[in-house]
């Protein structure tokens, strides 16, 4: 797996920092909920053997219903081989763990494969609020009432 496209991504949502909070005020000035502004799912597409998705569901499964991530995007599981008919695609899933962030049926933004606790929490923050108007409160994934993950940091 190339790393390029993860560094890549780091350093938007590094520099984006500061745009949440304009969408939470924006939000609060328009008394709508930011988990419940769009009604988006992430799909991830898996199968039967997958190390990968095994690893998933050991280390993020178990919190993801409980951070902010979790309650914006509920997860939604999908077998590779048999994909729903209602999902429209950008293109094929060839890899198995993908997540595929969904509004009304249609993909907006995928993550190929799982890169690893560590990375998962800021590239996956970082798709849904670039591609689904998530709009994270918190400061941690790993505590329920906190809502999103810290983004990674030089030190």
């Amino acid at each position: 797996m190339a790393f390029t496209p993860l560094i890549s991504l780091l350093h938007r949502i590094r520099r984006a920092a500061s745009a949440p909070l304009a969408a939470l005020a924006l939000l609060a000035t328009t008394g709508i909920s930011a988990e419940t502004a769009d009604a988006a799912e992430l799909v991830m597409v898996e199968q039967p053997g997958c190390a990968w998705c095994a690893r998933w569901d050991a280390e993020i499964a178990p919190i993801y219903p409980k951070t902010a991530e979790g309650r914006f995007a509920p997860l939604r599981r999908a077998d590779l081989r048999a994909m729903p008919e209602d999902l429209t695609l950008s293109r094929r899933v060839t890899f198995t763990p993908t997540f595929l962030i969904v509004e009304d049926g249609h993909e907006m933004a995928r993550l190929e494969g799982y890169p690893g606790e560590d990375f998962f929490w800021p590239l996956i923050t970082g798709l849904l609020q670039e591609h689904a108007g998530f709009v994270p409160t918190g400061s941690s994934h790993n505590a329920p009432d906190q809502t999103t993950a810290p983004l990674a940091t030089n030190g």
